[in-house]
C-alpha cells in the first residue's frame, strides 16, 4: 500500500471515530445533561425524554454507534484494500 493511499485509510478511520464519538457526546452530555430541561417536557412511555437520555438513551446510541463503527469499518476497509478474507 502506497504512503498516500496509507494516509487516506488513517484519515478515513479518524473521521469516522470523531464522528461516532461527537454524537455519542452529544447524546449524552448534551441531551442528558444540559437540554435536559427541554426535552423533560416531551414524554416517551410516560418517562420524560430527558430522563430517558440520560439514563437509556445514551447507552442505546452507544450500542447502535459500536454496529455502525464496525459496518462502516468494513466498509472502508474494502474500499483501501485491506479488508480479511
Amino acid at each position: 500500500m502506497s504512503n498516500d493511499k496509507r494516509k487516506a485509510y488513517w484519515r478515513a478511520n479518524l473521521r469516522l471515530v470523531a464522528t461516532c464519538l461527537s454524537i455519542w457526546f452529544i447524546v449524552s452530555f448534551g441531551f442528558g445533561i444540559l437540554l435536559v430541561e427541554q426535552l423533560n417536557s416531551i414524554r416517551i412511555g410516560g418517562f420524560k425524554l430527558g430522563f430517558w437520555f440520560a439514563q437509556q438513551g445514551a447507552i442505546y446510541v452507544f450500542v447502535l454507534l459500536i454496529f455502525f463503527y464496525a459496518w462502516r469499518m468494513n466498509r472502508i476497509d474494502r474500499e483501501y484494500d485491506v479488508h480479511e478474507d
